[in-house]
């Protein structure tokens, strides 16, 4: 562990990426390895100081925010064991600050992969899964159905390994806890070998895509759609996996106009016009719509999954009944053509297995996935208190790293096992230390 003193400095503003969060804490930590981390925690306990760790900040919510001692885990992300399996598949332990973008290029070079990953790789593999984080197919579930063990940080400062065979409880909270079972120092994935997708992208009427949704979600790996408000207009993306020598991949010039021009900087100016002159939106994206063309490409796995995100907004997503998620998107539809409500940016619809994961929004039930965005410099509250209210109808569960309004009293009724996680936290965190305000209304009292 080292016998070197805890790094630390003052602290002066933090902002999340969305610019939704913003903190003051008292002290930034930046340790270098295990010990310092058990320090920090164990210092910061003593003094009945409150503690957090924050990773890339992509979360919208205010789970990261301290007015106490924030922690970076920049420093524990290696690679610290692969254990390969006869089938190629392994189980690969890595540092829990590591960023998803290097954990995807490493398991790349061992010739391995995730099983499922979202669009963005930015995030830290700790906060990644502590929120929730999920990418699309029926038969996947989230990056935290992935975890087979972690090693954290208590905040009596012990250092503890669980597993489902080791305080399985413990186990539970900390891979998806919102960071409430201490600090993740370490974490073990699950993962498959190395594998290609072949994606198309094709658009299409929105209604033809509700029509047919059963069908387009059970016969791709990986199935995802947007949608624009105020226009008929969908684009579809299939993605799945091959296992030939096909290899069409996007030219050069291919993807810098569909993903650097047109998804980046055009569409950031269209977005800039659109909060100057609100009015324009409905035939901004009806534009946006005629633009859209079909691409089919090969790829490796993450160069497929991930797409830059550049253009600044506010997100709302809600897991939804996988039954629910047609009429959900057509009441959000009919509710934007009934006020007029300018919104430019497109809204995401996924879709996960059922997992057993006691915070999971996939949590035994077949779910879909309904985004809704916003332009940062465009109000959002209307539209997403609308959203809200058409998927409190069919039970949705808000992602727990983006913007909702609902506490601990209703995720109670959501969660059936919300009451159990809160047992554990009170038996690893009687102190608080884990807390802060965001904690505190969603999750409610330890205990």
């Amino acid at each position: 562990m080292g016998g070197r003193r805890p790094g630390g400095t003052g602290a002066g503003t933090w902002h999340n990426w969305a610019r939704t969060q913003s903190a003051h804490p008292r002290r930034v930590a930046r340790p270098r390895d295990l010990g310092e981390l058990v320090r920090e925690v164990s210092a910061a306990t003593a003094a009945g100081t409150r503690l957090r760790a924050v990773g890339a900040g992509h979360s919208f919510t205010g789970a990261a925010v301290t007015d106490g001692v924030q922690v970076h885990l920049d420093a524990l992300a290696g690679f610290e064991r692969v254990v390969t399996r006869t089938d190629g598949s392994a189980r690969v332990t890595v540092g829990a600050g590591m960023r998803l973008r290097a954990l995807n290029a490493g398991l790349a070079a061992r010739g391995l992969a995730l099983r499922n990953l979202g669009d963005i790789d930015a995030q830290s593999i700790a906060g990644a899964i502590s929120t929730g984080t999920h990418g699309t197919g029926a038969r996947l579930g989230g990056l935290a159905t992935q975890v087979t063990a972690c090693r954290l940080v208590t905040a009596a400062g012990d250092v503890v390994e669980v597993s489902p065979t080791q305080d399985p409880d413990l186990f539970e909270l900390a891979r998806l806890g919102l960071g409430t079972a201490g600090v993740l120092a370490a974490v073990t994935l699950d993962v498959v070998p190395a594998y290609r997708l072949l994606a198309r992208e094709e658009p299409m009427a929105l209604q033809d895509v509700l029509d047919d949704l059963d069908t387009f979600v059970d016969e791709n790996d990986h199935f995802e759609f947007f949608w624009f408000p105020h226009a008929d207009g969908a684009l579809i993306k299939r993605n799945n996996r091959i296992t030939d020598d096909t290899e069409r991949p996007l030219s050069p010039l291919r993807h810098l106009v569909d993903d650097e021009v047109l998804s980046n900087g055009v569409f950031a100016a269209l977005n800039r016009l659109a909060a100057a002159r609100p009015g324009v939106v409905p035939r901004i994206n009806a534009l946006a719509c005629r633009a859209l063309t079909a691409r089919t490409y090969t790829g490796s796995s993450s160069d497929v999954f991930v797409s830059p995100r550049r253009v600044r907004f506010r997100e709302m997503e809600y897991a939804v009944p996988r039954e629910h998620v047609a009429d959900v998107v057509r009441e959000v539809g009919a509710w934007l053509r009934s006020t007029g409500e300018p919104v430019p940016f497109p809204g995401e619809v996924r879709f996960a297995a059922a997992d057993d994961l006691w915070l999971s929004t996939a949590h035994d039930r077949a779910t879909g996935y309904v985004a809704v965005h916003q332009y940062h410099r465009m109000p959002h509250r209307r539209y997403f208190d609308a959203v809200e209210r058409i998927v409190a109808q069919v039970d949705g569960r808000p992602h727990w790293g983006k913007l909702h309004g609902l506490d601990h009293e209703r995720l109670a009724e959501l969660y059936p096992h919300l009451p159990r996680a809160n047992r554990v936290r009170a038996r690893v965190d009687p102190t608080g230390t884990f807390r802060n305000a965001y904690v505190d209304h969603v999750l409610g009292p330890a205990g």
